[in-house]
């Protein structure tokens, strides 16, 4: 039998020392399911999930999942519960779906391998979770402007090598985009990355910032942190500006 536990992302943090010691020291494998990952709004100041990211990722032997909508989650799910090398977390948000179709039957996706889900070739945004939408509305907001290239990171832990070699060799600048804490997140492990690889590509982090999230609706707050798509437009525009100017 697999144990499988679901519990709020917030909740988590009252078993960080049971995470390291009693299962992924040993290696076991354990599925999480971690409901409320990111911010929850109605639910309060003290439930935003916005850690989980930060304080996972660095205990060895976990592997972290996110996926872009429902369809796609059944199989991450099924995916982990088929996995039988260690612990492994699979996160999702409060609140509905998107309303994406689903499949009829589970397939097992690959845990270390991401997903293109928009060409472009200005810059390029290495997102996952619900924040994949915001970065498919990003790219059909800076259309004719900025070509916009929107990469599904649904493996958080590891990250994608070989993906990442590859736009570290084209040169392309590179968006991480995360609904959790920036300090020791998703764009943290993607310039660590690139620091062990010897690379030193362009690199705009947006994310939560270094404070507490106070109660309030999802919109609102994701106003006032600079998260919005129409938002994150113009941090990614200004971005590219930046990034070509310095090129010349």
């Amino acid at each position: 039998m697999k144990p499988v536990v679901s519990i709020y992302s917030t909740f988590f943090q009252r078993a960080y020392d049971q995470l390291v010691h009693d299962i992924c020291r040993q290696n076991l494998n354990v599925v999480f399911t971690i409901d409320r990952s990111g911010l929850v709004g109605a639910d309060g100041e003290t439930h935003q999930g916005v850690f989980d990211i930060a304080f996972m990722r660095h205990v060895p032997n976990i592997r972290i999942l996110m996926a872009k909508d429902e369809e796609e989650l059944q199989h991450l799910v099924y995916s982990a519960l088929k996995h039988d090398d260690g612990p492994i977390a699979v996160r999702f948000p409060r609140g509905e779906g998107i309303g994406t179709p689903m499949s009829e039957t589970f397939r097992e996706l690959p845990l270390d391998v991401w997903e293109t889900v928009a060409d472009g070739t200005d810059v390029a945004i290495l997102t996952f979770g619900p924040q994949v939408q915001d970065a498919l509305e990003v790219r059909a907001l800076l259309e004719g402007q900025v070509s916009v290239r929107v990469i599904n990171a649904r493996t958080i832990k590891p990250l994608d090598d070989a993906m990442l070699s590859a736009l570290y060799a084209e040169g392309i600048p590179l968006v991480t985009l995360e609904e959790a804490a920036l300090a020791g997140g998703f764009g943290s492990s993607v310039l660590e990355h690139a620091s062990d690889a010897g690379q030193f590509p362009r690199v705009l982090r947006l994310g939560i910032p270094d404070r507490y999230i106070e109660h309030g609706g999802v919109n609102q707050l994701l106003e006032e942190i600079g998260l919005r798509p129409t938002q994150i437009a113009d941090s990614v525009q200004q971005f590219v500006q930046v990034t070509n100017r310095q090129n010349v």
